[in-house]
């Protein structure tokens, strides 16, 4: 009898230890996620501790009616820049639009070198409109090709990358009576930039859901 309940007794500390360690593991790997989230790696993170220009250009066919629009995606996604990458600094805007009205320029680097950056982060704009079938129904819709200019190293590109079209919200339209133009215009931008914006550095890859309930809900 004594040897039977002994038996039991070592069973149900077995069962004991066994339930404390699976709970252990299950505890740590939630705080692990807590710590880490759930982190996509940086395609190129050699920005780190460097000058670098932003500059976005529309292509020529979307040359006038979207300039604007390449100026404030470049000022959206240095900002993201400045505010995720370790150390960096990144040229003001307006120091590089100053330059870019005031001389011809054909490459990137040329702008790195005349304003002593290490990267000039180059982005062409080969697509940007608001508008789904018409006036009445916004959709973003841009293409962007993503080029990085190694300035202090010859002035070729050392990382490329041709975004995948941003579609805006991405699972249906928002009608125009909702908000005005100028503020769906921000978000779109604020999307695209976060895109772009995500190849130089460490982010979670589930924020990029959220993004057709936020527009919805703003």
């Amino acid at each position: 009898m004594d040897r039977s309940r002994s038996k039991s007794a070592w069973l149900a500390l077995l069962v004991a230890m066994t339930v404390v360690t699976i709970a252990g593991c299950n505890v740590l790997a939630t705080a692990l996620y807590v710590v880490q989230g759930n982190n996509t790696k940086a395609e190129f993170d050699k920005l780190r501790g460097k000058r670098v220009a932003v500059v976005c250009r529309p292509v020529s066919s979307l040359q006038y009616g979207n300039f604007s629009a390449a100026k404030e995606l470049a000022r959206q996604v240095s900002i993201l820049l400045q505010q995720h990458v370790h150390n960096i600094h990144t040229i003001d805007q307006r120091e590089i639009a100053e330059w870019a009205d005031e001389n011809n320029w054909e490459h990137y680097d040329e702008i790195g070198k005349a304003l002593n950056a290490d990267y000039v982060v180059g982005l062409d704009l080969e697509q940007f409109n608001l508008y789904e079938d018409g006036q009445s129904m916004y959709r973003g819709k841009a293409s962007v090709r993503i080029a990085v200019y190694d300035v202090k190293g010859g002035g070729d590109p050392v990382y490329e990358q041709p975004l995948p079209q941003v579609q805006y919200p991405p699972n249906s339209p928002v009608p125009t009576i909702d908000k005005p133009e100028q503020e769906f215009r921000r978000q779109f931008v604020d999307v695209l930039a976060q895109q772009i914006s995500h190849y130089f550095y460490d982010h979670d890859a589930t924020v990029d859901f959220a993004s057709d309930s936020t527009v919805l809900s703003k």
